[in-house]
């Protein structure tokens, strides 16, 4: 009787580490859907910083999952849906609200096409997320949608912020910066898997120190900050393509010479 009592649970200690990092994602799609409201309420400053934590949050989920071994079907597509809410829908309706809406029908034709981007991207991801380990692994296949969903609001953020260089036409360039992010977002076009970095022991501290420095800057600078975000990885654009095709290339060399090796032997 005294054995049953100790192996009785309410939550097993495997549900409960499922239960923390599904939490996490739920709290994204609600500070995701928070961000319509505010837009809707004109008040644009509000939607893009609740955007930008629910990005934060979309980044730690999985990496908490993934270290607290709390990982489970119902999680990843959890996650799916939270992005096509939180980086599909309602980046789409911010910058209708705050300018897509002066097209008419073309405007509202935009933000559709890019919503249906979204949710074609996570789909494929889905799809491809179970296949074998390889080097590919470092690199998505287009933009991620958390990326695009930052990058359709930098008109926006650029024009909160102080950083007033270029007089830009937004009513033109909008519309140019919607079709072009969701080209990529489900194109093949390498970029980088931020997330599957991995840093050395000895680098710890200093990773520490540039993810404390570039909060600090978010906090006080908050929408420069993303401005030159957005820029640096605009740039990294070409160069993860360029760096995916040396790895391509170095990796079809070496088992080219391998398949000769095991010829000659």
């Amino acid at each position: 009787m005294e054995q049953q009592k100790k192996n009785f649970k309410i939550v097993s200690n495997k549900k409960t580490r499922v239960i923390l990092p599904n939490m996490f994602t739920l709290v994204g799609v609600c500070i995701g859907l928070s961000s319509i409201k505010f837009a809707f309420d004109e008040k644009f400053t509000l939607s893009i910083i609740a955007i930008i934590v629910a990005a934060i949050i979309d980044g730690l989920d999985g990496r908490i999952a993934r270290l607290i071994q709390g990982t489970s079907k119902v999680g990843k597509e959890l996650d799916s849906l939270t992005d096509v809410i939180s980086f599909g829908v309602a980046p789409a309706f911010i910058m209708y609200f705050w300018k897509l809406n002066e097209l008419g029908r073309v405007g509202w034709l935009i933000c559709l096409i890019y919503v249906v981007c979204v949710a074609l991207r996570l789909a494929r991801f889905n799809v491809n997320s179970g296949q074998e380990p390889s080097w590919k692994d470092n690199f998505f296949e287009g933009v991620p949608s958390p990326a695009g969903g930052v990058l359709v609001l930098m008109p926006l953020i650029y024009s909160l912020s102080d950083i007033q260089i270029l007089n830009i036409n937004y009513n033109f360039f909008v519309p140019i910066l919607f079709i072009t992010i969701s080209i990529l977002l489900i194109s093949k076009f390498p970029t980088y898997a931020l997330k599957k970095i991995s840093v050395p022991r000895s680098m710890t501290i200093f990773l520490l120190l540039a993810v404390v420095l570039y909060f600090g800057l978010l906090l006080l600078y908050t929408f420069n900050a993303i401005v030159i975000s957005g820029l640096i990885y605009f740039i990294m654009i070409p160069i993860s393509f360029m760096h995916y095709n040396n790895m391509k290339k170095q990796i079809k060399e070496q088992n080219i010479s391998n398949e000769e090796h095991e010829d000659i032997l």
